[in-house]
Parts: C-alpha cells; sequence; structure tokens
C-alpha cells in the first residue's frame, strides 16, 4: 500500500498536501483507488465553487460503486484536474500525481485546518484495522 510521508489524510480515505502558495491538493488514497476498482467516473466542482471541510464536494464512480469525495478544509476550489474528465482511470494508476483532483484555497489558515488530519503511520493504522473489520 502507497501511503507517501508528505501527505496528510482522513478516515475517508482523501488525501491532502499544503502547497507552498497556501492552496491544499486533494485527491483519494491508493487505499480508495484499489477498494474502488476501476475508475470510470470523475465528478468535480466548478472553479469557484465554495467547499466546506467534511463535506462531499465530488464523486468517483467505479466498476464497483460510487463514492464521495469530501474536503479536508473549508475554501474555494481555485483548481481542478480537467484531464479526470476523459481518462479517470488516472486515479488508479497515480492517485497522488496524475490523478489529483482539486486545489482548494482555504478561508482560514490551512495549518489550522488540516491538523486533525492523520499522519502517515496513524492512516496506514487505520487501513490496517479497517482491512482487518
Amino acid at each position: 500500500m502507497n501511503v507517501p510521508t508528505e501527505l496528510l489524510y482522513t478516515e475517508e480515505h482523501e488525501w491532502a498536501r499544503l502547497d507552498d502558495d497556501g492552496t491544499v491538493v486533494v485527491g483519494v488514497t491508493d487505499f480508495a483507488s484499489q477498494q474502488l476498482g476501476d475508475v470510470v467516473y470523475v465528478e468535480l466542482p466548478a472553479i469557484d465553487a465554495e467547499v466546506v471541510k467534511g463535506e462531499a464536494f465530488g464523486q468517483v464512480e467505479s466498476t464497483k460503486s460510487v463514492s464521495d469525495i469530501c474536503a479536508p478544509v473549508t475554501g474555494t476550489i481555485v483548481e481542478i484536474n480537467a484531464a479526470l474528465e476523459d481518462s479517470p482511470e488516472m486515479i488508479n494508476g497515480a492517485p497522488y500525481e496524475a490523478g489529483w483532483m482539486v486545489r482548494i484555497r482555504p478561508e482560514s489558515d490551512p495549518r489550522a485546518e488540516l491538523a486533525d488530519m492523520l499522519h502517515p503511520d496513524e492512516y496506514t493504522d487505520h487501513i490496517a484495522n479497517e482491512d482487518a473489520d
């Protein structure tokens, strides 16, 4: 299972990366992409859409199910990965690189917003426990 050490994670299997410009890049984890199976469609919000921490802002549809994607921070969508429209399978092949989903400009201090996210070792434990259930 690929769990990059420079990212933060949610219990719902999203990852977040705080970039130098203060924006937060978001996607779904390798674990999530494996659980979903082959991703066939991604619904992302429009640029300038407002998102709320913990609430769904889009969906990932796979051959197995449809899953919500939740925002790790409250803010405004400043960029979407438009390439996913034609190639949603990038989420399966490179969830942390080409398969990123959105970039959010947080409305408040991004470090504070991200403080309750899981660190890589905590996320690894979380998915180990989830697999055991």
